[in-house]
């Protein structure tokens, strides 16, 4: 089980397996957000809470920072409690994160969770090299956060849409996730 408490700030496992590829592939859906038209604002009035039988009626936003070995790791799974359809910025923000966006792509591609990974992290590609993000541009294929949505009853589905223009309805979840040289793919919660 990833969450015991699934809508209670706990660490998640940091193991799994995947191609570099598909994170590549990741990383140029992303980009391709940019272009995508914004959605329409909603002013929902949500709260952040935990639900006491484990199910959450509202958002689950999770925050996973897969591989990425860190003293300070911001990984958690939150339950967002609202009743209307609500953005994923404002979601993300009610659960308690905060995120920094590129210069390039201020509100479409997330550089930075809780200041994660910062600039002074080290972060090295499959061919060896380091790299710093600089949250500039476009993060590389090797060490980026993907942007995860699984509707209720769903399957998780990497975004199509950046986090500024996500619509989010109750029952539905929206994840943050770390990949490092492809691993790990997707969620597994």
């Amino acid at each position: 089980m990833r969450h015991p408490i699934p809508y209670c700030r706990t660490v998640t496992p940091k193991t799994r397996n995947l191609a570099l590829t598909l994170s590549a592939a990741a990383v140029l859906a992303l980009s391709l957000t940019a272009c995508s038209p914004t959605a329409p604002t909603s002013t929902p009035t949500p709260s952040a809470a935990a639900a006491d039988d484990g199910a959450c009626a509202g958002v689950t936003v999770v925050v996973d920072t897969g591989d990425l070995e860190i003293s300070d790791d911001p990984s958690a799974s939150v339950c967002v409690e609202t009743d209307e359809t609500i953005l994923g910025t404002d979601a993300v923000t009610e659960a308690g994160f905060t995120t920094v966006g590129t210069t390039t792509y201020p509100d479409d591609v997330i550089c930075r969770v809780n200041g994660v990974p910062s600039e002074d992290t080290e972060l090295t590609g499959d061919d060896g090299a380091a790299y710093h993000e600089t949250c500039a541009d476009m993060p590389p294929a090797a060490a980026y956060w993907g942007l995860w949505v699984k509707p209720a009853d769903g399957e998780w589905d990497y975004a199509q849409t950046g986090l500024s223009a996500l619509e989010l309805n109750p029952g539905d979840s929206v994840e943050l996730l770390f990949t490092v040289n492809g691993a790990p793919a997707a969620p597994t919660s």
